[in-house]
């Protein structure tokens, strides 16, 4: 039970680590522009949810984490803030990819 909230994470990343290799998404081969796009979301979130633990509005299951921990959050939930926004930005790049779209560039009527 301790490996639950990492396996999530495991099964996100195979379910979306695909589309870089197989559809050529190109998210992770263009660090910069990953990182300028996960960065807000991550400090945010980690600043967010370190406030939320320390007051108590939440916890986190002992049972269903490793263990460890960076800044007083389980190693998992700070994987969660990269993880999730890397699959939604590698998920967007594949339907870019096989679609052509240009995701806002065009006119749309």
């Amino acid at each position: 039970m301790h490996l639950t909230y990492a396996g999530v994470l495991l099964l996100i990343v195979v379910c979306g680590g695909w589309l870089e290799l197989v559809l050529r998404s190109r998210v992770l081969v263009r660090w910069r522009r990953w990182l300028l796009a996960i960065l807000p979301a991550f400090l945010t979130f980690l600043l967010w949810d370190l406030a939320a633990t320390r007051a108590g509005h939440w916890n986190f299951a002992a049972g269903r984490v490793i263990g460890a921990d960076l800044g007083g959050l389980p190693l998992e939930e700070v994987l969660f803030f990269i993880v999730v926004p890397t699959a939604g930005l590698l998920t967007l790049e594949a339907v870019r990819s096989v679609t052509g779209w240009s995701a806002g560039d065009e006119d749309p009527s």
